[in-house]
């Protein structure tokens, strides 16, 4: 019986061998990186090799079959994560650089990523709606898959009807909701407006969201249908008629939600091995409760910077991927050379989190740089003054003089002069609530620091470096310990195209790999399978 197993496992199928197309090159790596190819393990002279080939229902001409014992399938990009995103979308590989704040993730670098056949998502938030504007008609004029960045707004929900409407205005068709803790009017109006009924009966929506969530709590308001309560108030206003409000009983809110791990910005510092998971059950309990006609897909970010996070996130189901740091680090970020600079230099361990400036009177943090900047230090110790006292007046002599000659460079009198001139035309309301509470206007001029430290960051002003705020994930000390020594260890080669060929190769090489290892374990392999390497080099193999 043993003899028997042992045959049939050594003799799986015939294949013929064909050329992979090397040129002189006949090294197992190399065959491992023409991922379009199929590998089979044949037995010869009691040693096991790896050949390319067919097989044989089609073979080729003039070859002698071969018995193979094992195969490794091939593992083009477009098939990593779920065909139907790209298709939907309008991309080529399901891969995204995330929406970055003030426009770190900038009209260039989603205008690259469009034309590599990826999806890129400018970074609106912190941005006026005049600067908005002028990037949305940029990226429509490249011709581009695109999309913009809807971050929630509790502080000005003035602020987030406002750019919503910009959206609307402008026919922009896909945005990526972040921060959102629970569901706003503005986001509903976004998800239902234009819906209707196609020539077959279906629920049509033309604008599409791609929620970025790190809770179930979350992740439930977005996967359900709208809720009835924003349903009625747009019918009121005059925004849906009743038939297309019952259309919306038909749709998620967002049909792709994006689990949110460990990243840079608003975090909730989630390990991705036990967020993904979960996300991804709930997903189907939704699917199956609302019977969707539009299938629901879970994407994954946060981490991601390596060919094995990627492949990892893959593994677990990830209809896509979504990437952050390791972009702001290129230099088609919306950031200036000197952060670039100390992002290449940062290790998993450079990074904390500090308060957030859009959501401070909340404690809500956001993870960021600590190595070579005391933003942190002093961000944190902002919240524990507003948190100890009442109103400026009442902070002690020292204090006070401290955060005037250190951290504002300035008197806070003249600070809330300018805070209160920035609010007047941005939001007049804020000046009114502050003037009556003490306490709110101590939080808008502590704010005004935590807001200005990513201008300045991204400025590239000197005299203020001790005092950049640069989002960060740990993601980004795994890049740079996976690109030492090689070319994309200089800020300069770091371009977002090239860095997302590099990881989603290398991670259809690492799969291959491992299929490999799996069937036969005399094969191994050393960290040079998957060292980054330049652009027309990965197309040599994809051709």
């Amino acid at each position: 019986m043993n003899d028997a197993m042992n045959n049939i496992s050594a003799r799986v199928g015939l294949f013929f061998p064909v050329s992979a197309k090397m040129g002189a090159s006949n090294d197992i790596v190399s065959l491992l990186r023409y991922i379009g190819q199929p590998l089979f393990l044949s037995n010869n002279e009691d040693e096991t090799k790896l050949y390319c080939g067919a097989l044989p229902m089609d073979p080729p001409n003039q070859q002698t079959a071969k018995i193979f014992s094992g195969m490794v399938l091939p593992c083009e990009l477009e098939h990593l994560g779920d065909s139907a995103f790209c298709r939907d979308h309008g991309i080529s590989y399901p891969y995204l650089g995330g929406s970055m704040a003030k426009g770190i993730s900038s009209v260039k670098m989603a205008q690259e990523f469009g034309r590599a056949g990826m999806l890129g998502f400018f970074g609106s938030a912190g941005q006026s709606l005049e600067e908005v504007e002028i990037a949305i008609a940029s990226l429509k004029q490249s011709g581009i898959p695109f999309g913009f960045n809807l971050i929630h707004s509790p502080t000005e929900p003035e602020l987030e009807k406002a750019i919503v409407e910009l959206y609307l205005q402008h026919e922009v068709r896909l945005i990526e909701a972040s921060a959102f803790l629970s569901l706003t009017l503005p986001i509903i109006r976004y998800c239902t407006h234009g819906i209707h009924r196609n020539e077959v009966g279906e629920v049509i929506t033309p604008n599409r969201i791609i929620a970025k969530i790190s809770r179930e709590e979350v992740a439930a308001r977005f996967f359900a249908p709208p809720p009835e309560k924003y349903l009625r108030r747009l019918v009121e206003s005059g925004y849906l008629s009743a038939a297309q409000a019952e259309m919306a009983a038909e749709i998620p809110v967002a049909q792709d939600v994006t689990v949110e791990a460990d990243s840079g910005g608003h975090t909730d510092n989630r390990p991705a091995l036990s967020l993904f998971p979960t996300i991804m059950a709930q997903k189907e309990q939704f699917q199956q409760k609302y019977a969707y006609r539009q299938k629901l897909r879970v994407g994954l970010g946060g981490g991601i910077s390596t060919p094995a996070s990627a492949l990892a996130a893959f593994s677990m189901g990830a209809a896509y991927l979504v990437t952050g740091s390791v972009n702001q680090a290129c230099v088609e970020s919306g950031t200036c050379d000197e952060v670039r600079k100390m992002l290449a230099e940062t290790r998993q361990a450079d990074i904390t989190m500090a308060p957030s400036g859009d959501m401070f009177e909340m404690g809500v943090k956001v993870q960021v740089v600590k190595r070579g900047t005391m933003f942190s230090i002093r961000a944190h110790k902002l919240y524990e003054l507003y948190r100890a006292y009442d109103s400026m007046d009442n902070l002690p002599a020292a204090e006070r003089e401290k955060l005037e000659n250190t951290f504002f460079r300035a008197p806070l009198a003249t600070v809330w002069g300018q805070t209160r001139s920035y609010f007047a035309v941005r939001d007049p309301r804020q000046v009114e609530k502050a003037e009556a509470d003490p306490k709110y206007k101590m939080a808008l001029v502590f704010r005004w620091y935590l807001g200005q430290s990513p201008v300045w960051a991204n400025r590239g002003e000197a005299s203020r470096k001790i005092d950049y705020q640069i989002w960060c994930g740990p993601a980004m000390g795994a890049f740079n310990e996976w690109v030492r020594d090689t070319f994309l260890e200089n800020v300069a080669q770091r371009k977002v195209v090239t860095v997302a060929y590099n990881i989603l190769f290398g991670a259809a090489v690492l799969q291959r790999a491992n299929q490999l290892k799996q069937q036969d374990s005399q094969f191994q392999f050393d960290s040079s399978l998957l060292a980054p390497m330049e652009l027309d080099e990965i197309k040599e193999f994809l051709s």
